[in-house]
């Protein structure tokens, strides 16, 4: 019974909200004593520190997480704009000219191709090996509010990112604290 009692430091005890995206933000620890007497019984340095450092380690792995996405959309905007690029040539160029291009085949291994325009329609990978046609306007409006969206999301992953990193800083501040607190305490004891 008494392990359920110190074992009952839960995680809201120790955070202080979340941001819009549900993203928890750690609690500071102005007053360590007051803070561990908070708790019924009074929480012990290893518990608050065990505690704070479980925490850490779930925002060291979120970071890791959202690293992982912000560079997936970092590579995903440069191959977007460079599809809209294409359909935007298409569209402009003359149907009654033939269209001449190379593409890729493999690392330095070109094809060459010559595109009949006057069709007006382009296929489009949509991942998971699914390629849908397209007309022309139908695939720059896919692809602009396909761009727009990846933007967006860099931009929520990028500004998440930054707020994980502030929890991680705040979390290790709170741990070094702690410590700092009760060999503190362990001395005025002895004395």
């Amino acid at each position: 019974d008494k392990e359920q009692e110190t074992s009952n430091l839960q995680l809201e005890s120790i955070i202080d909200g979340q941001n819009e995206r549900g993203i928890p933000v750690v609690k500071f620890v102005e007053d360590i004593t007051s803070f561990s007497k908070s708790f019924d019984p009074p929480a012990s340095a290893e518990l608050l520190i065990g505690a704070y450092s479980d925490l850490f380690a779930k925002f060291k792995s979120y970071e890791s997480s959202l690293n992982q996405k912000r560079l997936n959309f970092i590579e995903k905007i440069p191959e977007i704009e460079k599809s809209l690029d294409m359909v935007k040539k298409l569209k402009s160029h003359d149907e009654d000219e033939p269209l001449t291009t190379r593409y890729s085949l493999a690392d330095a291994v070109y094809g060459k191709a010559e595109i009949d325009t006057s069709i007006r329609k382009v296929n489009l990978w949509l991942g998971a090996n699914v390629m849908l046609e397209y007309t022309y306007e139908e695939a720059i409006d896919l692809l602009e509010s396909k761009l727009k969206l990846v933007k967006k999301d860099l931009e929520e992953a990028t500004t998440d990112l930054s707020f994980t990193r502030n929890q991680i800083i705040t979390a290790e501040v709170n741990i070094s604290r702690i410590y700092n607190w009760d060999i503190r305490r362990k001395r005025e004891q002895k004395q």
